[in-house]
């Protein structure tokens, strides 16, 4: 079993930054594909990036591309998704979620494990 934990949601100005943390416990974590999703109210949940277990393979959505990076370590069983250069429609709900592969998917359907999820508030 796996839990998750979120941390590092706030309100920030549009064109700032936020590192969103995943803290996870459970001594498998370090083999498990990782992955970011965000969900606005009254809208499907959306894939934002995703990691394999090495870390060494990472997805992102287009929307994000260039200015958000995820990234882990496994000795702190930790995943950091870094948003820079945030815009408005970046505000929702961030949840993290692991997977009992190695490999990564962007898929939320192929994800057992979620966290609570983490506000994002960026402000114009």
């Amino acid at each position: 079993q796996v839990q998750l934990v979120e941390s590092g949601g706030g309100l920030v100005q549009a064109g700032g930054s936020l590192r969103l943390s995943c803290a996870a416990s459970g001594r498998t974590f370090s083999t498990y594909g990782v992955a970011w999703f965000r969900q606005a109210p009254g809208k499907e949940r959306e894939f934002v990036a995703a990691i394999d277990w090495t870390g060494g393979t990472t997805a992102y959505a287009d929307f994000v591309k260039g200015r958000f990076t995820i990234s882990r370590d496994n000795a702190k069983n930790t995943v950091v998704l870094q948003m820079d250069s945030l815009k408005p429609e970046y505000t929702p709900v961030y949840s993290c979620a692991a997977r009992s592969s190695p490999l990564l998917s962007r898929d939320p359907y192929r994800y057992a494990y979620w966290g609570q999820g983490t506000q994002v508030t960026v402000s114009s």
